[in-house]
């Protein structure tokens, strides 16, 4: 039996890796926040950006976490395409679970099959991740934890449906970002503490890819999108404020009208003046 070793660089990889879950949490809450004050396809648009970032964010905080796996005996590779899967399937989702509240009729019943669906669909993103992994040896699994892990996948997917439909003031929504991002990492440390390896000495090639020359460029360049894509939310203005500068256009806009009819009306009698000088 492999002795495994979860976080090989410290507190540095579950530090890091709680940091993009909090920060995917909190601009998919923003922008679940800006879609249910939008309507048609400005409401598409912020739920489609949620959904992206709440999923990169939790497949982020997964290998980032990752990073810091090792096991004595033998290397650790990743296959290229079951990796990629796994994000889209994090993305997709989160997404359905992100439109079902986004437009569902019924906020109660919306809530609870988008926190199942994306709960679970969470879940499958971790197990397609650790599907993922070739090493010299078996990769077994404690039920009874990954039933534990599943539990607070949807739990936690649940929560932040709830916190994206009750919650608006930014204080708020970093406090529930900062939850969530417990919460994801509680799901992930719990899934893989379900982990055993049985390792095979051998020195055969793994197929795939090493963490360094795939899964960590890959989870940079996602970070990078959510650090982007958070800038970008914060400089947009929300609903309140394009109102309100709406309102104040259109009340310069009237004040100017009026402005230029009295001015008008003051210029007649100057002008009926000149004009009797001239006759006479």
């Amino acid at each position: 039996m492999g002795h495994l070793d979860h976080a090989a660089y410290g507190w540095l990889t579950p530090a890091l890796s709680y940091v993009m879950a909090s920060i995917g949490a909190a601009l998919g809450l923003r922008c679940t926040v800006r879609a249910l004050a939008a309507t048609g396809s400005s409401r598409r648009n912020w739920l489609l950006t949620a959904a992206s970032a709440l999923g990169t964010g939790i497949w982020t905080m997964h290998f980032v976490a990752m990073l810091g796996f090792h096991v004595t005996g033998t290397e650790i590779h990743y296959n290229v395409p079951l990796t990629i899967l796994s994000l889209l399937v994090a993305m997709l989702v989160v997404g359905a679970g992100v439109f079902a509240v986004g437009y569902g009729k019924d906020r109660g019943r919306a809530l609870v099959l988008g926190g199942l669906t994306t709960g679970l669909g969470v879940a499958s993103m971790h197990y397609l991740g650790m599907a993922a992994l070739r090493l010299h040896g078996d990769v077994t699994y404690e039920p009874l934890t990954v039933g534990l892990s599943l539990a607070i996948a949807v739990v936690a997917a649940t929560a932040a449906l709830w916190a994206a439909l009750n919650i608006r003031s930014p204080a708020a929504v970093a406090v529930a970002s900062l939850v969530m991002g417990a919460a994801v990492s509680s799901m992930h440390y719990t899934g893989m503490a379900a982990v055993a390896v049985s390792v095979t000495p051998s020195d055969a090639a793994l197929p795939g890819a090493t963490a360094m020359q795939f899964i960590f460029p890959l989870a940079v360049g996602l970070g990078s999108y959510l650090f982007i894509t958070s800038a970008f939310v914060a400089l947009s203005p929300t609903a309140d404020e394009r109102a309100a500068s709406a309102s104040a256009s259109a009340s310069a806009s009237g004040s100017g009208s009026a402005s230029g009819s009295g001015s008008a009306s003051a210029q007649h009698p100057a002008e009926r003046a000149a004009a009797a000088d001239g006759s006479r």
